[in-house]
């Protein structure tokens, strides 16, 4: 089947053809040109598209293999999505150890691409708790692969963006929770000074960070924000247990964003100012603290018929406090702002990857409509001082960045080619490396 696809930023189009793969005992269909694994298609960039080639869409291998509800290991098809685990496994007591900020991703997906969330300072990335997974080449051959069996192997594949071969299964550690709410604790943050300070001082109580940063304030308030920390709650006996549905949609695609300048002032005003004490504590369930953006039905489509592009970069503690200054100066003087800015701390836990992205440093993601060249130049600004400081930016979520810049943030990335599958590619990766 023939398809015009998009990310889910909705930029950049990749004419392709798309086979279902439903089966994962049969061998790769034989096609004409480059193949790539896709998933739910989360990723942000074009490291899910294959421009001129096939997508093989493995959402159909979606069946639970084995679970283990006295150890927490969960065996299953790469194609099944983050929210039916969710539905099988909380109500007997077990969360994933890491989980990024949809549900709506297949294992597969965060495995490709290393995913992480909110608590990488205490459990690191998602591949750090993959048993093992099995690896379906082109030429036919499987794999297995753990940190103790063919380890090269899956240190590429981990992080490895879906290039070393189709992902068909997975183990997976769960942790134990005693249920499904969440201790939240939200402190308002005058500056960006103020950010470090949290994270010094209340991060340590808490297993899972993040802050939201208003992009628009300058001056004295540049990088204000609301930074939330929260632990998993006791189970609550008062509470009936039970995930919020999704009541709102973008039922359009707005001839024109409705993000822009006016819209994010006002709206980084109210959401600053959203809560009257500079501390506030809540009970609530894991769905909206973990997934707010899942209950907003493609919400991608409120930036319009051009898309958006995400930029999510990280930068080394010894130059994170100036750097992430920089950063948010370039972004509040070019008055392009961003709905969806998001900062934390990532820990010292190493990634098991070639490729992934996570390291130690402050992370800041951020989201702007695409405006074509004024926004690649935006961008490319955002890369000077993150290249300058040493840090990377997130191949998940990156739709422009140049070879070079790749290279430099990814030195690992020639030993990794060795293992990608002769017959597969992305337009992420002709992109960057080839």
């Amino acid at each position: 089947m023939s398809s015009v696809g998009q990310s889910w930023g909705r930029y950049p189009v990749a004419a392709q053809t798309i086979i279902d793969i439903t089966d994962r005992h049969r061998p790769l269909p034989t096609v004409n040109g480059v193949v790539l694994p896709y998933g739910n298609g989360r990723s942000y960039g074009d490291s899910c598209l294959n421009d001129g080639g096939t997508l093989l869409r493995a959402r159909g291998m979606d069946r639970y293999i084995r679970f283990d509800p006295f150890t927490g290991q969960l065996e299953c098809e790469a194609g099944l999505l983050l929210s039916d685990i969710l539905d099988l496994v909380v109500p007997q007591g077990w969360f994933p150890p890491v989980t990024p900020g949809t549900r709506f991703v297949t294992v597969g997906g965060a495995i490709a691409n290393d995913v992480h969330g909110k608590n990488h300072h205490v459990t690191g990335t998602f591949g750090q708790h993959v048993l093992n997974l099995e690896l379906l080449r082109s030429d036919g051959s499987r794999m297995v692969c753990s940190p103790e069996l063919h380890p090269d192997w899956f240190a590429a594949t981990v992080g490895g963006l879906g290039l070393t071969g189709l992902i068909t299964r997975a183990t997976l550690q769960l942790r134990r929770i005693a249920g499904p709410w969440m201790s939240c604790e939200t402190r308002r943050f005058r500056n960006l000074d103020g950010f470090f300070h949290l994270s010094e001082s209340v991060a340590a109580r808490h297993e899972y960070t993040v802050a939201w940063v208003d992009c628009v304030s300058t001056g004295d308030g540049l990088g204000r924000g609301l930074f939330t920390c929260a632990n998993h709650a006791p189970a609550s006996p008062d509470v009936k247990p039970g995930a919020p549905n999704r009541h709102l949609s973008m039922p359009f695609t707005p001839p024109v964003s409705l993000i822009n300048p006016l819209s994010l002032r006002a709206f980084n005003s109210l959401y600053f100012h959203r809560q009257r004490e500079d501390i506030a504590h809540a009970t609530t369930h894991y769905v909206p603290y973990f997934y707010p953006l899942d209950g907003v039905g493609n919400w991608n489509r409120i930036y319009g018929p051009h898309g958006f592009m995400q930029y999510q970069c990280v930068v080394p503690p010894t130059a994170a406090q100036e750097g992430i200054k920089q950063l948010l100066e370039v972004v509040a003087r070019g008055g392009d702002g961003s709905f969806l800015a998001v900062l934390k701390q990532f820990g010292n836990q190493p990634s098991p990857g070639m490729l992934s992205f996570p390291r130690p440093g402050t992370t800041l993601a951020l989201d702007f409509p695409n405006q074509g060249e004024r926004t690649l130049r935006l961008l490319d600004k955002l890369d000077d001082i993150v290249a300058a400081a040493g840090g990377a930016v997130y191949p998940a979520k990156d739709a422009r960045m140049n070879g070079q810049r790749f290279r430099q943030y990814f030195p690992a990335w020639e030993a990794f080619s060795h293992f990608i599958d002769p017959r597969f590619s992305s337009s992420f990766w002709r992109r960057v490396a080839e």
